[in-house]
């Protein structure tokens, strides 16, 4: 899809520096999937504590206590 944006130079020459990416296309695709990868963890974090799964590792992974 083609779509004209009026973006910062220097803000975007900077974020082409820093990843070593070369092209401009690329730099705003990875700076996108970084942007909802980091939205998605956000949304997970607020389930900490909140989920009891009562699992027994132990017994997953087939060990035995030595106690």
């Amino acid at each position: 899809m083609r779509t004209t944006l009026d973006l910062p130079e220097d803000l975007l020459n900077e974020a082409m520096r820093e990843t070593n990416i070369n092209t401009k296309t690329k730099v705003i695709i990875i700076a996108l999937q970084e942007l909802i990868r980091k939205s998605k963890i956000s949304e997970l974090k607020k389930f900490k504590g909140k989920v009891d799964l009562n699992i027994d590792l132990n017994a997953i992974r087939g060990r035995q206590c030595r106690f």
